[in-house]
């Protein structure tokens, strides 16, 4: 039987000025799966996943997570609904070290807010345990344990991108939505990434849906593909698939960037 979608997006548009970003676009998502999303620069995937993970309101349409519709949610609705999104250029606090970034991350944390206060000391020390012992285990899996009180704003682009991921684990949202992840990472921590990506989706069914533009990457981590041109999705299947099909091909040319 085939694997029930967790993302279901109808007819979604969304333009800026007179500018069409996203056009009636339609797709689904199926749980379990690492799902590349592709296209030439301006196809609109980047305003497709803001609009997903609630950082844009959609001008049409609707958008199901899970089989709730969350169209127009604030992204902390639709994070706690179970759903987090990376970002291209990595988000985070510099000055924190790695370790507190990752323990930063869980919500409804008791030391945050003013019932805190009224709470017995010991309460708070033992989530802050619990996290902190949760932060050393992604850490581990991320090979950034030796990193762990560094701040965070001296490691590369790629260690970045690993604790961006890491944000993600700490989340534990059973859908991640990771933008262009291998953009301005080396190779061998590229290898890296992909390598905790499997893991995660092999033993905790984490569902990813991936846009990216390094086709390795792609190749790698990525069944189905999805082709994003003018604003809708235009093929779907296997790299090899979307490869052949003429219209990908000449989306691609047309748009100045390189074959697919």
């Amino acid at each position: 039987m085939a694997p029930s979608p967790v993302i279901e997006i109808t007819n979604v548009s969304k333009a800026f000025g007179g500018v069409l970003a996203v056009n009636r676009c339609s797709l689904a998502v199926s749980t379990g799966t690492v799902t590349g999303l592709i296209g030439p620069n301006g196809a609109g995937k980047s305003t497709l996943f803001a609009m997903v993970a609630g950082f844009l309101r959609p001008d049409a349409g609707r958008i199901r997570l899970g089989g709730r519709d969350v169209t127009g949610w604030p992204p902390h609705r639709v994070f706690a609904h179970g759903l987090v999104r990376t970002f291209q250029v990595p988000h985070g606090f510099p000055r924190l070290t790695v370790r507190e970034n990752l323990m930063m991350v869980p919500a409804g944390q008791a030391g945050e807010g003013l019932l805190g206060a009224w709470l017995p000391g010991g309460q708070v020390r033992d989530q802050e345990r619990r996290i902190g012992a949760r932060a050393d285990e992604v850490l581990e899996i991320l090979d950034l344990t030796a990193l762990a009180d560094l701040p965070a704003g001296h490691l590369s682009g790629g260690q970045k991108k690993l604790l961006e991921l890491g944000r993600a684990m700490m989340a534990d949202a059973p859908v991640v939505l990771l933008d262009e992840p291998g953009a301005g990472v080396n190779r061998t921590l590229l290898g890296r990434l992909c390598e905790v990506i499997r893991r995660l989706n092999r033993d905790h069914g984490r569902t990813f849906w991936i846009v990216e533009h390094d086709m390795d990457l792609v190749a790698e981590l990525c069944d189905p593909v999805m082709v994003m041109a003018g604003g809708r999705v235009i093929a779907e299947g296997t790299l090899a698939d979307v490869r052949r099909e003429e219209h990908v091909r000449e989306a691609y040319l047309g748009g100045g960037s390189r074959e697919p």
